[in-house]
């Protein structure tokens, strides 16, 4: 890979189900039992709104059980001595990159240890349960606070920021996702539209991995030190 100033890395549930935290979409996700339209919609916050705070806490407790791996401490590595341009850019709700020391990240897709009003739309830091404990302290609303996560049907968050940093790209990695959830799953296309190199870190060929330039297919917790490794070679 020559000539790489800029990165942007994307990362999905594969980078963390080896510290332990179910994936999304695989056999045993956090989903299993549940309709994605009963927990991880407007409409079934609106419905059943003790059913969702109750299933986000559940998650939210699960953080303190699990520790980052190998590939979010490689990752950390990288964005601490990358010289040129390096943006993070993870689907997942969980804290394991800044566990780990990321400092240039952002969640598209919102945080579990973040809570949003949703009459006043203030965004607070959330470690403990929420059901039971939903009043706003910022306005005062009653049971006005909900999980500051990307519901389906919602916008992600900071998607101006993730367009401009795929613009100026010149190397695009995907690791640990399923390349099946948009928008998430069109920023190769959008790195490649741009002239950026492409490659896929997966533990099986993703959904889109014939947009890739190369796909290694393994464990994130080998593939992504050892490709930190030989970049910092390079």
């Amino acid at each position: 890979m020559s000539a790489i100033q800029n990165i942007v890395i994307l990362t999905g549930a594969g980078i963390s189900a080896e510290s332990g935290l179910a994936t999304f979409r695989g056999p045993g996700g956090l989903w299993e039992g549940h309709r994605v339209e009963d927990i991880c919609t407007p409409e079934a916050l609106a419905r059943d709104r003790p059913l969702v705070l109750e299933f986000y806490d559940a998650r939210r407790a699960a953080l303190t059980t699990v520790e980052p791996n190998p590939a979010h401490h490689a990752l950390a590595r990288l964005d601490a001595e990358w010289p040129g341009e390096l943006l993070i850019v993870t689907q997942n709700v969980d804290d394991l990159h800044e566990r780990a020391g990321a400092k240039r990240m952002l969640h598209m897709h919102g945080e579990l240890q973040s809570a949003l009003c949703e009459a006043c739309e203030v965004r607070l830091p959330w470690a403990g349960p929420m059901i039971g404990h939903a009043d706003c302290p910022s306005c005062g609303a009653k049971g006005a606070l909900r999980p500051d996560i990307v519901f389906f049907g919602e916008i992600p968050y900071q998607m101006d920021v993730i367009d401009r940093a795929l613009a100026r790209a010149d190397l695009f990695v995907s690791i640990g996702t399923s390349g099946a959830v948009y928008p998430a799953a069109g920023f190769v296309q959008t790195a490649r539209h741009y002239g950026a190199q492409t490659l896929e870190l997966n533990l099986e060929p993703s959904a889109g991995s014939f947009h890739f330039d190369e796909s290694r297919i393994g464990p994130a917790s080998r593939l992504v030190p050892e490709w930190v490794a030989e970049l910092n070679g390079s």
